[in-house]
């Protein structure tokens, strides 16, 4: 495995860890999602440069383009949530009352 692959999957699987131990907040949970999201953009990005396939080029922007749509709806419903429920503590949701 090479130090940049390493480096990738580390950025991803820390992502991923701080998604999964550390949901207090949604803001820290939208900020572990882009954090992945930009480790995968970052990768996908690197490997279409060493493919040199001009059929590849565009993946990258298309995931850029999915991720900023990804923060948008996320930001919203932080939001949606902070006003109406006072805090954005991923607790105090409860899909049964909503």
């Amino acid at each position: 495995m090479t130090p940049t692959h390493f480096s990738f999957t580390s950025a991803f699987i820390l992502g991923l860890m701080g998604l999964a131990f550390h949901r207090t907040h949604l803001l820290s949970a939208l900020l572990c999602l882009e954090g992945m999201m930009l480790s995968l953009y970052i990768a996908l990005s690197v490997w279409a440069l060493q493919a040199e396939a001009t059929g590849f080029a565009c993946a990258p922007m298309l995931l850029l383009a999915f991720s900023a749509c990804e923060a948008s709806a996320g930001l919203a419903i932080l939001v949606a949530t902070a006003r109406t429920h006072g805090t954005d503590h991923l607790q105090s949701l409860n899909l049964l009352r909503c």
